[in-house]
């Protein structure tokens, strides 16, 4: 890679401040033009040592006039000294996820359903790599990159500008290169640009290069630091340094796909945006294809899925884009999936290995869950040593016995999943498992409640419940107390400093100091991030209490019928009951759990330490959770839940269940023997969904 390390010739340094602004500006864009040859076209003109004596040059002009020095400057690309904390950034357009198909027959749906709801009867396409790293929004004002940001939730993201500028291939300014630099083949049709938009924000991906990976390992290895797991924990990790300098170090790429904010832009269609962002000077990928028709996309997308594996990055997929810029504000987007664009994800990745052990552990509620210890196994590029077996029912039903060979899959390249035991390597050595009686945390005895597959500890002082209660209530969807995650969370309740949630409004420096890992400076940023936490209101403070079947979406929906905590807490059964989008259960759950006098004896707690019980405006905040705004329909015998067990699930993250199909559904789950639902929704084009799919929605799209 081009260090710009060498010391060429310098020519003299010009005598007044106007000649060498002047000569650094003609400097800057020969450097950005050279380094869009080098890092984007791949195709350089000059040599290293010709392209140091332009750097050293500009450095020179710097130093002798510092008012020259910009932060878009080519020299500044070393990074800058360490920040305390990332800076929060609200995206004024959403960076929305992408629905999710595995099958042929599924991107058929979609399409078959974006054309209904365009009233077209067919529509271009453009299909393009799903790359697989960090999702990054960056805005330029007057050609000048201002601002990096992460997605985050797609709503608030973190800004990282100091760690972008550092990322050779994202421009500083634009546009670069040249004016007369001549378009590459692949890249789409677009006449060169010569100014800059007044606003734009580009968006893209931040990922590693497989060669460069290898290379930082290797690196890292020989140092004796620590390896990354795979291309993308290492450009995600690279990305959100707070010391922009170690990023500096990385060798990080992007790619641009989009835009977020676009002023004076005149285009109508996604293949003429890639052009643009194209001859502003950022990199677009070359596998990106305009497709007349979905079988033409389709076949491309198998062809490009088949040799995925060959590219220098990592990718779990394609994306297909209605080409049709004016469609998408006519399409719109269920939940925060736009329903103009759909990935299609490779086929899950799958390895065997054995079932050394299941351990169960217990979650915030009491529910106790076994999970699979596994002899580790690459799968998909990932390590994987731990996966979810749901329920006992599951485990048995596929007579899943401990020391059993297993194939493991990560559906949609992310979740592990033990589908079924490989009965012919059978020795005889084999266990079988059975869910223990009592909790492995407390010794109490286990209950399973009537009508239920689920096993759980009613002991209320459980130390595992109380660790992801704790957990729990400190997670961003509730009070969002920053920097405060599971691991500090199993420490502070094995030291005994939190017996209940509302002890951390009561904890002070000098216990915080005598845990490990914390000094003065931390435990200051603890504490003040505790204290913020108080104001977040009536919504966050409901989902925080962790009250079974009351997610974020059940907690607004209170928020928006009672003024404050007091209200709720006296309503009625009956009064709860009718309030459209709460059920008997959820109802019922919330009723019992005021009832109990510890509960009510932290809510006091919560009031002495001046925890805000009223809302803070119509909807507290945004809603984070990962089903909000989408409409499901059940139908068949689902594999290990119930109806009932599939709808709470639903409902505590966001979604809403309806009994019968129309064309307002977003999905429907369908289990074995579905009838008649099944059919309406394959006649109107719905995506049809198992059970295992609508776990994986809840897991990655609350990331």
């Amino acid at each position: 890679m081009r260090s710009s390390a060498s010391q060429g010739r310098l020519p003299g340094v010009p005598a007044t401040l106007e000649e060498a602004r002047q000569r650094a500006e003609h400097l800057r864009r020969a450097i950005e033009y050279h380094n869009y040859r080098y890092y984007v076209l791949d195709d350089p003109e000059l040599s290293d040592a010709a392209y140091d004596a332009l750097i050293n040059e500009l450095r020179a002009l710097e130093d002798a006039f510092p008012e020259l020095r910009t932060p878009d400057s080519p020299t500044q690309r070393v990074g800058a000294p360490p920040l305390d904390r990332f800076e929060k950034v609200h995206h004024e357009v959403p960076m929305l996820s992408l629905g999710n198909a595995f099958h042929a027959d599924e991107v058929r749906r979609w399409y078959r359903r974006v054309c209904r709801l365009a009233n077209r009867e067919a529509l271009d396409l453009v299909v393009e790599p799903k790359i697989d790293g960090l999702a990054v929004t960056l805005l330029y004002e007057g050609g000048r990159l201002v601002r990096g940001a992460t997605r985050g939730d797609g709503l608030t993201g973190e800004d990282v500008t100091p760690n972008v500028r550092t990322v050779k291939q994202i421009p500083l300014v634009i546009p670069v290169p040249a004016p007369e630099q001549r378009r590459v083949e692949w890249m789409p049709p677009f006449p060169a640009v010569t100014e800059p938009p007044p606003r734009l924000e580009v968006r893209g991906e931040v990922y590693m290069r497989k060669s460069d990976f290898e290379a930082l390992n290797r690196r890292q290895a020989e140092r004796g630091e620590r390896t990354f797991a795979n291309p993308r924990n290492a450009a995600a990790g690279s990305l959100r340094q707070l010391d922009s300098r170690i990023t500096a170090r990385r060798p990080l790429s992007f790619f641009a796909y989009g835009v977020g904010i676009v002023e004076g832009v005149n285009v109508t269609t996604h293949w003429e945006l890639l052009g643009y962002l194209g001859a502003l000077g950022f990199p677009i990928n070359p596998d990106a294809r305009l497709c007349t028709s979905l079988d033409e996309a389709l076949v491309y997308a198998e062809a490009w899925l088949k040799r995925r594996h060959e590219l220098d990055y990592e990718a779990d997929g394609v994306v297909f884009k209605v080409n049709d810029l004016g469609m998408y504000e006519q399409l719109g987007a269920t939940g925060r999936e736009p329903r103009w664009a759909i990935a299609y994800k490779a086929p899950p990745s799958e390895a065997v290995t054995v079932l050394e052990d299941i351990v169960v552990n217990v979650g915030r509620t009491g529910q106790v869950v076994p999970t699979a210890v596994l002899r580790p196994v690459e799968v998909g590029g990932v390590v994987v040593s731990h996966a979810t077996l749901h329920n006992a029912d599951y485990i048995q039903e596929r007579d899943l016995r401990i020391g059993d060979h297993v194939i493991v899959r990560r559906a949609g390249d992310v979740i592990p999943q033990v589908v079924r035991p490989l009965l012919e390597l059978r020795t005889g050595a084999e266990r079988p498992w059975q869910m223990p009686n009592r909790c492995p945390s407390c010794g109490e005895p286990l209950v399973q409640p009537e009508g239920e597959v689920a096993y759980y500890c009613t002991n209320v002082a459980c130390p595992a419940q109380l660790i992801r209660r704790v957990e729990h209530f400190a997670s961003r969807n509730a009070m969002d107390i920053e920097g405060f995650g599971s691991k500090l969370a199993a420490r502070f309740v094995k030291l005994g400093l939190l017996k209940d949630p509302a002890d951390l409004y009561f904890l002070t420096k000098e216990q915080i100091l005598g845990v490990e890992g914390f000094a003065e400076k931390s435990a200051e940023n603890l504490l003040r991030a505790i204290e913020e936490s108080k104001g977040r209101g009536l919504a966050r403070l409901l989902t925080a209490l962790g009250i079974r079947y009351v997610g974020s979406t059940v907690a607004e929906l209170l928020a928006r019928h009672y003024a404050s905590l007091d209200e709720i807490m006296g309503a009625s059964l009956e009064e709860l009951e009718a309030i459209e989008g709460i059920g008997p259960r959820t109802a019922a759950s919330f009723v019992e759990w005021f009832s109990r006098p510890q509960n009510r004896q932290m809510v006091e707690k919560l009031r002495r330490a001046g925890v805000r019980f009223e809302r803070v405006g119509p909807a507290d905040e945004e809603d984070h959770t990962p089903l909000a705004g989408l409409t499901f329909v059940l139908t068949g015998t689902l594999p290990t839940m119930t109806r009932e067990e599939a709808k709470a699930l639903i409902q505590e993250h966001g979604g809403r269940v309806v009994s019968s199909v129309s064309r307002k559904t977003d999905y429907v789950v369908a289990g074995e023997r579905a009838g008649s639902k099944l059919r309406r929704a394959q006649e109107l084009g719905i995506p049809v969904i198992s059970e295992d799919d609508l776990r994986h929605m809840v897991i990655t799209r609350g990331r």
